[in-house]
């Protein structure tokens, strides 16, 4: 009917500038390939980052119902997006849950960003601030004033370790909240990021193998870094390294 699923790769934004690759650039010319005679609307898709299902409509009715539907879910404590992610380390619990408050904050400055907006079905980064250098930090004990204000936003992903060999997991994943970079933060906070992150893994150390959390003010990002048992498994050399794309996928959305 009016629903169009694809499976989109990791790096392609939803919206970008003029002229540059994006989704919402190629819709145009998906439309006329399949002969539509409405245009297309994005209802929900994974950030620029990750790769999987993309839901798009040509009924513009269908689309703001879905993504309420997806709203509404979320509010009943439902869990309408099942997401896969490879992980570098294997959680010790084998399913339980992630709770944390996140907050925007500008990189080398504990100020937090307020009242800044995002488009929680793409997971975009708000506009309110943009071109600055921002990232997306845990708050360990979240007040009710700056929750209240939304300041922080209080966070939950549900996980299953689906499987795991040669020190890496694979992760199912079911946010119940919608907040940019979510996932990464939740499996950086398991002491497992996702293998491809090169925004938080930096935070995740390790003495005689065993990890632990450090601070955002003492890592600034960079590159993941592999093992060189695991970047042989890969195939890759260490120069390689900066082209490896974030391993989450949206694998699955539930419809009504």
């Amino acid at each position: 009917g009016a629903l169009l699923a694809l499976n989109k790769p990791p790096g392609l934004p939803i919206v970008g500038p003029p002229g540059d690759p994006s989704l919402d650039a190629l819709l145009p010319a998906l439309r006329r390939r399949l002969g539509l005679s409405a245009e297309l609307h994005v209802v929900k898709a994974p950030a620029r980052e990750c790769s999987g299902l993309v839901l798009l409509s040509c009924c513009y009715h269908t689309t703001k119902k879905l993504q309420q539907f997806f709203t509404n879910a979320r509010q009943r404590g439902q869990y309408p997006a099942t997401y896969r992610a490879v992980t570098v380390g294997v959680p010790e619990e084998a399913e339980g849950e992630v709770r944390a408050g996140l907050c925007w904050q500008q990189q080398g400055d504990r100020a937090m960003v307020r009242g800044c907006q995002w488009d929680v079905g793409m997971g975009g980064t708000p506009g309110s601030a943009e071109g600055c250098a921002l990232q997306v930090v845990p708050v360990s004990a979240p007040g009710r004033r700056s929750l209240a204000r939304k300041d922080v936003k209080s966070t939950l992903t549900r996980y299953r370790v689906l499987g795991a060999m040669g020190g890496c997991a694979l992760l199912q994943l079911q946010p119940r909240t919608a907040f940019p970079e979510q996932l990464q933060v939740h499996l950086m906070l398991l002491l497992c990021p996702a293998l491809g992150d090169h925004e938080h893994s930096s935070r995740v150390g390790r003495v005689l193998g065993v990890p632990f959390l450090l601070t955002p003010e003492t890592t600034p990002t960079r590159t993941q870094v592999l093992d060189e048992e695991l970047l042989s498994r890969l195939g890759l050399s260490p120069q390689q390294l900066h082209h490896l794309p974030l391993h989450i996928h949206l694998q699955e959305l539930v419809l009504p």
